[in-house]
C-alpha cells in the first residue's frame, strides 16, 4: 500500500540478502516505468494505476521487502499479543451483544430512574443521566460494530463516507463517554459530601447543584476534546487488488498527524485530564466509602454481641432487659446505596484505568507504542467501557430494592391488561 506522502520515511525498502550484484537495480532502467512517467496522459487516475501496478511488479522482480512504520519496534509482542489479536476478531460479534443488551438495560434505568418516587433524588437523576449518555453510545456503536467488523473486511474499496463515519464515531463516542467519566465523577462526589457532612449535606448538595453538575458534565467534553478534533483526520492511500488485473483503488482512513506539539498535546489531555484524574479521585473516595462500610459492619457486629445477654439483675433482685436501638430504616437504606455505588465506582476504575495508563504511555513513548499497543488494546477496552455501561442495570436491581420494587410496578403495569372502568367511574378516570 503506497501513501500519497513521501513513503521513504515511512515505509523504508530493503532489498533481500540473497540478491547477488548481478540483480543490482536501478529505478530508471525500468523502461516501463520511465515510459508512465513520461506519456501518461492527462488521466491521473489510469496513469496512477498503471504506476502501482509497475511499482508492485518492480518489488516482485528484485525481491524487494516494505518495511512499514514501527515494524521493527518490539513493543506488545508475544504470545499474549496473539491471544487480543485473535478476540479482535470476534470483537464485532461480543460488541453488537453488548450493546443490544446494554441499550434494552439502560432504557430500563431511565424509565425507572423517571418515576416520580425516584426521580426527586439527586443521586437518581445524576444515575440517570449516566443511562442516557450509555444508551446512546451503545446506540451508534451498534451500525459501527456491524459495517466495520462485518460488512467491510470483504470490500477491497473503503470509501471517502466511511472515513467521514468513522471521524465522527470517534469524536462522538469520545464527547460522551467523557460525559459518562464527569458524571460518574459528580455521584461519588455527592455521595462523600452526603456521608462525610450530613449535617450540612442538604444545603451542600441541592437540586440546583445537582442540575449544575450535569450540566457541566454534558458541556465541558466538547471543549476537552478539542485537541483531538485537530489531531485526526482523514487521509487518502491507493492500494490494489491481488488478481492478475491489479486495479488501483482508493482507500480513505483516518489515522493522526503526529507532527508537532499538537499530537503530545492530545494524548496528555486524553490521558491525564480525562481519564487518570478522574480514576485517582475516584479511587481516593471509593477507599473512603469502601472503610465507612466496613465501620458500619463492624458496628452491627458490636450491636449483635452486645444483644447476646440483654439480661441485667441490679442490687435488689429485679431483672433487666437491655433496649438495643435498632438502626432505622434510613441507615439501612444509605448504606445499601452506599454498596451499589462502591460497586459502579469499582467497575468504572477497572476499565478506565488501563486506557489512561496506555495513553498516557503513547504520549511517552511517542507513535509506535500507540500504533502497537494502544490500537491492538483498543477493541478490548471497548468491550470493557460497552460492558461497564451494560452491567448497571443488574447492579440497580441486585442491590437496590426500591429499584426492583419500581421496575416490578412498570413490568405489572405493561404486562397485565388494565380493567375496563364501568360507565360511572369513566369521567373520573379521566381526569386522574
Amino acid at each position: 500500500m503506497l501513501a500519497d506522502d513521501d513513503a521513504r520515511h515511512k515505509y523504508p525498502v530493503e532489498a533481500n540478502s540473497s540478491s547477488t550484484a548481478n540483480d543490482s537495480f536501478n529505478f530508471f532502467d525500468d523502461t516501463r516505468l520511465v515510459s508512465i512517467l513520461k506519456y501518461g496522459g492527462n488521466n491521473h487516475s489510469t496513469k496512477i494505476g498503471e504506476l502501482l501496478r509497475a511499482l508492485e511488479d518492480w518489488r516482485s522482480r528484485y525481491n524487494i521487502s516494505v518495511i512499514k512504520e514501527c515494524d521493527r519496534s518490539d513493543y506488545c509482542s508475544g504470545e499474549f499479543r496473539d491471544v487480543i489479536v485473535a478476540y479482535n476478531g470476534i470483537h464485532g460479534y461480543v460488541s453488537l451483544l453488548i450493546c443490544l443488551f446494554g441499550s434494552l438495560a439502560n432504557a430500563f434505568n431511565v424509565a425507572v430512574l423517571t418515576r416520580r418516587d425516584l426521580a426527586t433524588a439527586p443521586i437518581n437523576r445524576l444515575l440517570k443521566w449516566l443511562a442516557v449518555a450509555d444508551v446512546f453510545v451503545m446506540l451508534e456503536y451498534v451500525p459501527f460494530s456491524i459495517y466495520r467488523y462485518m460488512l467491510l473486511p470483504g470490500q477491497e474499496e473503503r470509501p471517502y463516507s466511511w472515513a467521514v463515519y468513522m471521524l465522527f464515531h470517534m469524536h462522538f463516542t469520545q464527547i460522551l463517554h467523557t460525559a459518562s467519566i464527569l458524571l460518574t465523577l459528580s455521584l461519588a462526589i455527592w455521595r462523600y459530601i452526603a456521608i462525610k457532612y450530613p449535617s450540612h449535606g442538604p444545603s451542600l448538595c441541592t437540586d440546583r447543584r445537582c442540575s449544575m453538575a450535569i450540566i457541566i458534565s454534558f458541556l465541558l467534553p466538547p471543549v476537552l476534546c478539542i485537541p483531538s478534533y485537530f489531531v485526526f483526520t482523514i487521509h487518502k492511500e491507493y492500494s490494489f487488488d491481488k488478481t492478475a488485473t491489479k486495479v488501483a483503488s482508493k482507500v480513505y482512513y483516518v489515522d493522526s498527524n503526529y507532527d508537532g506539539s499538537l499530537y503530545q498535546l492530545n494524548f496528555w489531555v486524553h490521558a491525564v485530564f480525562i481519564k487518570l484524574l478522574p480514576c485517582v479521585i475516584l479511587t481516593i473516595i471509593s477507599a473512603w466509602l469502601i472503610r465507612v462500610l466496613y465501620r458500619v459492619n463492624n458496628r452491627k457486629k458490636a450491636l449483635k454481641g452486645y444483644n447476646a445477654c440483654p439480661a441485667v439483675v441490679n442490687g435488689n433482685g429485679n431483672v433487666f432487659t437491655r433496649k438495643v436501638a435498632k438502626r432505622t430504616k434510613a441507615e439501612r437504606r444509605t448504606d445499601r446505596t452506599t454498596k451499589m455505588l462502591v460497586a459502579v465506582l469499582i467497575l468504572f476504575l477497572l476499565t478506565e484505568f488501563p486506557q489512561g495508563i496506555l495513553g498516557l504511555m503513547s504520549g511517552v513513548l511517542g507513535r509506535c507504542f500507540f500504533k502497537r499497543c494502544y490500537n491492538l488494546f483498543g477493541e478490548l477496552m471497548d468491550a470493557l467501557a460497552l460492558l461497564n455501561g451494560a452491567i448497571n442495570f443488574i447492579l440497580y436491581c441486585s442491590m437496590s430494592r426500591q429499584f426492583r420494587t419500581t421496575f416490578g410496578q412498570i413490568v405489572r403495569n405493561r404486562c397485565t391488561p388494565t380493567a375496563r372502568a364501568s360507565s360511572n367511574t369513566e369521567l373520573q378516570t379521566t381526569f386522574v
